[in-house]
């Protein structure tokens, strides 16, 4: 009789030891296919998190590099702004410049905010922007342009504005509509037209944080027409902050590099900060219970291994007349240890057989609800993060403004998982790797087996 069919037979008239061997690699099996299924959909949701958030790196004032010397904000050429936009990494950029500005004439401000005016009477926040589309507050969809267009790097020359929808109201200006401003030394008076009405949802009684102003009256106007406001009026056009879109988030590390060679010397006192906090935010649940199932997964496998080796070492004390009969008739000990390893592999392929029926589903189930109570703990710690109070940096409060949370950024709280051959190919590889080493000690002791002394002394 061959040793396969011994080893159909043996499975069989050992039901007992088969099942328990059975629930053993089933056990393995569903656990080593949660892992990896898991760690697929985690990867998977972390990639489509990436997508669309974008890779963001946001060249802005480094506070360490002025510590030691003048709090002057540095700025940088426009020109060389535009040679780092045109690198291959950049997808999108913008920049832009802050500039205080006066309504003057017949327009007038909204009422609202603080009593006391920090631009003084009349005067209010102008920032200009190469691409008003990039600004973040946009981009996450917090504001929403009504009418009109928003400014472009074609119209930097222009001398165009944005104007939030409370302003326009109550000045009666409507998209097309000119408004004049007066610059920051009161000297520079131009004439600017209504581009663009967006709307910001934060009630005109709430000073936003960065100037302690209404929200209402905030202006965004092409760059060029609002640095023509600026005291000097002379001079090349100087930036404080720019933004790059890249096409990929693997290549930041290379934008970087070749950013700081293409500009030198005149990034001193900037940095170039990539913005993975959103990524970051979104993902924190992911990456916890991926660690969680894979830990799972190793000790798992560990024990099972342990387990069919003490079931395998066993087998063989119980079948020791057997193997003596058979060693007795002069078959190879080879065959022996062959039938034993065929016992555990033919065990192994239907545990992964069946596994693959269900561990999908129990796999949405424990990993969905995994996740939900990650996200939920993440979000709640998010939502207790309070602002410093205004004019404060919140650093003699403990409070750290680098750790406000990104908005539109909800840590992602579902996941879809999905069984494919590759996940297969990768569970019965381990299946026979384990069930090849819980037959590798048994195999010492078969070759070590003497029929004389077994079939005489049995032992």
């Amino acid at each position: 009789m061959n040793f396969v069919k011994r080893a159909g037979l043996s499975l069989w008239a050992r039901k007992g030891r088969t099942l328990i061997t059975l629930a053993t690699f089933l056990a393995i099996s569903v656990m080593v296919l949660a892992g990896i299924l898991i760690s697929d959909a985690t990867a998977q949701a972390e990639e489509d998190a990436k997508r669309s958030v974008g890779a963001e790196v946001n060249m802005e004032m480094d506070m360490h590099q002025l510590g030691g010397g003048g709090m002057q904000a540095p700025s940088i050429d426009a020109a060389t702004v535009d040679k780092l936009g045109a690198l291959p990494q950049v997808q999108k950029y913008t920049y832009s410049m802050w500039d205080r500005a006066f309504l003057k004439g017949k327009y007038k401000l909204v009422d609202g905010g603080p009593k006391i005016q920090p631009m003084g009477p009349g005067g209010t926040s102008a920032t200009g922007v190469l691409d008003s589309s990039l600004l973040p507050d946009f981009r996450s969809g917090k504001f929403t342009l009504l009418s009109g267009k928003h400014l472009t790097a074609a119209d930097r020359d222009e001398k165009e504005l944005l104007i939030e929808e409370r302003l326009a109201r109550k000045n009666g200006l409507k998209v097309g509509g000119r408004i004049t401003l007066t610059s920051n030394n009161e000297k520079t008076t131009a004439d600017f037209t209504v581009a663009g009405i967006y709307r910001d949802p934060r009630p005109s009684t709430e000073p936003e944080p960065e100037n302690f102003l209404s929200p209402a009256n905030l202006l965004y106007g092409t760059v060029g027409g609002i640095s023509a406001l600026e005291s000097e009026g002379k001079g090349t056009l100087q930036v404080g902050k720019a933004t790059f879109l890249l096409r990929d988030a693997d290549t930041q590390d290379a934008f970087k590099d070749k950013a700081k060679q293409v500009a030198g010397s005149a990034l001193d006192g900037f940095k170039l900060d990539a913005n993975d906090k959103a990524i970051q935010q979104m993902t924190g649940p992911l990456k916890s219970i991926r660690s969680t199932a894979t830990v799972a997964m190793w000790l798992m496998g560990i024990a099972g291994a342990a387990v069919l080796a003490l079931l395998a070492n066993l087998t063989v004390k119980q079948r020791r007349k057997e193997y003596g009969v058979l060693l007795a008739m002069g078959e190879k000990k080879s065959k022996l240890i062959t039938q034993q390893a065929l016992e555990i592999v033919v065990v192994a392929a239907i545990a992964i057989g069946v596994s693959s029926l269900f561990a999908p589903g129990l796999t949405q189930s424990a990993g969905q609800s995994l996740l939900g109570k990650e996200a939920s703990a993440a979000e709640k710690k998010l939502n207790s993060w309070q602002p410093p109070a205004p004019g404060s940096t919140g650093l003699d409060q403990g409070i750290d403004p680098n750790d406000k949370p990104a908005e539109n950024a909800d840590p992602i709280d579902k996941i879809t998982v999905a069984l494919d051959p590759a996940d297969l190919a990768t569970v019965g590889g381990v299946g026979l790797g384990i069930g090849l080493l819980a037959t590798a000690i048994p195999a010492g002791a078969v070759l070590r087996l003497s029929p004389r002394t077994i079939l005489t002394k049995g032992k």
